[in-house]
């Protein structure tokens, strides 16, 4: 993952984030050439196609070079960053005094230092969370005189600073008149792929925020003139006239004006969404049934709840709660199939996934050992989650490891649905909206709170006995909560 070249200079490389993804995106730098770091500390912020990621840097010492713009997509095992470790003073006399000798990395002249040798050796942890408990040192700023690397080196206010000779072209830098109103990497990378210059653009979001429908609407534009042409450093915008495109001369792998449509790559989120989603429906034998629930007692009972003083529960909570409660009486679903050794694994522990749509597309987070939690530790985590995928900051850790997901498109105005299992999981409890219905009560026509629940389960691992007999207990905990006292 890193390792030192001859002198103090040691290079960090892109680590395997897990889950098998081979590749990230640079998002933001967090650091720039001469700034100061302690071991663990942040350096760059990467988006895969499970999460935003901030990648901690397991050197302490002074940056010599970083490697990549904001944006580019780096294979693991490539170079990010190069890092002169000792101590401050002797790392700023070696950026001013030492020159830089070789390519792709910088050498120092002092010989190591025990401190330096310490700091060397790092934690050997590189994903956020998993550190040091060591607080960052602060940063300072060291001018070298001379390029320490080869590579772009720094990327400041949009300007882009390169440290030595480069292969194939680099990217004109940006203009020096402010940060780009640009939030999501979805946006910068479209703009990326068109050569289209989103400073040139006014934004229709809130503060003149650019969004993606900025974007292709000026893309479309662009192709309706025939042609847009705007010299950069780097190169020139091209966007294809009527005629080539009408001729085949134009074909775009990537996202685009296209004359049947526009072409979307599947990729980060949206593809692997897609590939998990298609994996599942190869692989899993899936049935889904379906019961409608009186609700109202339930909705009284969390008023009672909210009513009482202390945290609010919320209704997820409570699903969780009976979720977990079925699962230990039906622990058939909370399972897996290994299909190589043809054998059905039951799972102890319940981490209980919840699907969330958020702007980046679909993501299950994961609440670890649901079945040890209360309504309360429920509602708290459920909470957190929740704000970090809405933020874009769940780590990988957070999106795996499922064992059976909760799945509340009641959200959506919707009553009922046919989701697909999250693979390799067996099976998935639906949620519609709660509203009211006529509804026969004690013998009597009234209007209550009724949502339809349905369970898409793997065939596989139980029968259609099991699967219902699951469901109408979950049914009947939300008709009449007090059947949890039981478990509880």
């Amino acid at each position: 993952m890193a390792h030192a070249s001859d002198g103090q200079v040691l290079e960090f490389k892109l680590p395997d984030l897990g889950e098998g993804l081979t590749e990230a995106e640079i998002v933001r730098w967090l650091v720039e050439v001469g700034d100061v770091v302690a071991v663990d500390q942040p350096v760059v912020e990467v988006e895969t196609a499970k999460a935003m990621v901030e990648v901690p840097c397991p050197y302490g010492g002074v940056v010599t070079a970083r490697f990549g713009e904001e944006g580019t997509e780096l294979p693991v095992g490539a170079p990010l960053v190069t890092v002169a470790v000792g101590e401050v003073d002797g790392a700023e006399d070696a950026a001013a005094d030492g020159p830089a000798r070789g390519t792709g990395a910088a050498e120092a002249p002092a010989a190591k230092t025990p401190a330096a040798e310490k700091k060397a050796e790092g934690s050997g942890n590189v994903l956020v969370g998993y550190g040091t408990s060591e607080a960052p040192a602060r940063r300072r700023r060291v001018r070298p005189d001379r390029p320490a690397a080869t590579g772009v080196s720094g990327r400041a206010n949009g300007r882009v600073r390169a440290a030595g000779p480069v292969d194939g072209p680099v990217r004109a830098a940006e203009p020096a008149d402010g940060p780009v109103p640009v939030i999501s990497p979805l946006v910068r990378r479209l703009a990326r792929q068109h050569d289209l210059d989103l400073r040139e653009l006014a934004g229709s979001g809130p503060d003149g925020l650019i969004l993606r429908a900025d974007v292709e609407y000026a893309l479309r534009a662009a192709a309706a003139q025939g042609g847009r042409t705007a010299d950069q450093e780097a190169g020139a915008i091209r966007v294809p006239d009527a005629a080539s495109a009408s001729s085949g001369a134009f074909s775009a792998p990537s996202a685009g004006p296209h004359p049947d449509g526009t072409r979307v790559p599947l990729k980060g989120v949206r593809g692997a969404v897609a590939d998990k989603l298609s994996r599942s429906r190869r692989e899993i034998p899936d049935a889904t049934c379906w019961v409608d629930a009186d609700a109202t007692e339930l909705m009284r009972a969390r008023t009672a709840m909210n009513a009482s003083g202390g945290p609010r529960i919320s209704l997820v909570a409570l699903l969780a709660r009976i979720c977990t409660a079925a699962l230990a009486r039906f622990p058939e679903l909370n399972s897996t199939v290994d299909t190589e050794a043809r054998e059905i694994v039951r799972l102890d522990r319940v981490h209980l996934g919840f699907a969330a749509q958020t702007d980046r597309g679909l993501v299950v987070p994961v609440v670890r050992d649901a079945h040890a939690r209360d309504a309360e530790g429920l509602t708290a985590e459920f909470a957190r989650l929740t704000e970090a995928a809405r933020a874009g900051r769940l780590t990988p850790g957070d999106l795996t490891g499922g064992t059976f997901t909760l799945n509340n498109y009641g959200v959506f105005g919707v009553d009922g649905s046919t989701p697909i299992i999250n693979h390799p999981e067996a099976a998935m409890l639906g949620v519609g909206r709660i509203v009211p219905k006529p509804w026969v009560h004690e013998g009597e026509l009234a209007v209550r709170q009724v949502v339809q629940l349905s369970l898409t389960f793997d065939h596989r691992v139980c029968d259609g006995g099991t699967a219902g007999g699951f469901l109408r207990y979950v049914a009947d905990c939300v008709e009449q909560p007090a059947v949890l006292l039981r478990t509880l």
